[in-house]
């Protein structure tokens, strides 16, 4: 009888286990979107090498989405940002700032580029924050 008892316990939870949702329980609402979206530390180049730089850059939390991208335009002229090199990354709601990091990949050595951040939602719409055109060096 007691085993019998603790079979049915035992199916009675697998069940209750089988029929739940815990991935629609831990869906956050997206946070509300900032006022103003602002970069409190950087842009700079983290880590370089012949063909290729990652750019780290602070900013307040975004909000909004917590699907998000940091975004690099960059280019061998200050008038030409054409190119553009994309991060994703998914936002904390619990934190007040984000940290951004980008690779730019396929970089010509002891080559001089130009750049500007900004970030964006998933959909593309910007967070309205963008750098001042900076410039590095590949080795």
């Amino acid at each position: 009888m007691k085993k019998l008892i603790l079979m049915l316990t035992i199916a009675g939870f697998a069940i209750s286990l089988l029929l739940s949702s815990p991935t629609a329980a831990q869906l956050i609402p997206p946070a509300k979107k900032a006022a103003h979206v602002a970069i409190t530390q950087g842009p700079e180049v983290e880590l370089a090498n012949a063909n290729e730089v990652i750019i780290r850059w602070t900013s307040n939390n975004p909000g909004g989405s917590d699907e998000h991208f940091g975004v690099v335009r960059y280019g061998k002229t200050r008038g030409d940002l054409s190119q553009t090199a994309k991060s994703h990354i998914r936002l904390n709601q619990q934190h007040s700032y984000t940290v951004f990091r980008v690779r730019v990949q396929g970089l010509e050595p002891h080559t001089t580029y130009y750049y500007k951040v900004d970030s964006t939602e998933a959909n593309g719409t910007s967070d309205g924050v963008s750098s001042p055109t900076k410039k590095f060096t590949t080795e």
